[in-house]
């Protein structure tokens, strides 16, 4: 059974930092691509980062780069996302996602964990 628990999430003031964790289980996590996802009241999901399983490269959305940092341990089957210099929209739940293939739609999503910046 695959499951993905996001945990980490809470109340911060902008300025500040969270890490995230997403604790995998029920596949084989270090030949999948993972990625963090968030979507924000009233918004549609949107990409994040990605860690890629081959050669291990990253990416960003343009409105966390240079804050965000997307790692993964794959004896832990755990991803992370550290979070710092946070703003009042970075608010939003943060969902973990899982994917085999480089491309295309994520085969498992998390429950998400709520992240809140206040001003």
């Amino acid at each position: 059974q695959v499951q993905l628990v996001e945990s980490g999430g809470g109340l911060v003031q902008a300025g500040g930092s969270l890490r995230l964790f997403c604790a995998a289980s029920g596949f084989t996590f270090s030949t999948y691509n993972m990625a963090w996802f968030r979507q924000a009241p009233g918004k549609e999901r949107e990409f994040v980062a990605v860690s890629r399983w081959s050669g291990g490269s990253t990416n960003y959305a343009d409105s966390v780069q240079g804050r965000f940092t997307i790692s993964r341990d794959n004896a832990k089957n755990t991803l992370y996302l550290q979070m710092n210099s946070l703003k009042p929209e970075d608010t939003a739940v943060y969902y973990c996602a899982a994917r085999r293939t480089a491309w295309g739609s994520f085969d498992y999503w998390g429950q998400g964990t709520q992240v809140t910046v206040s001003s």
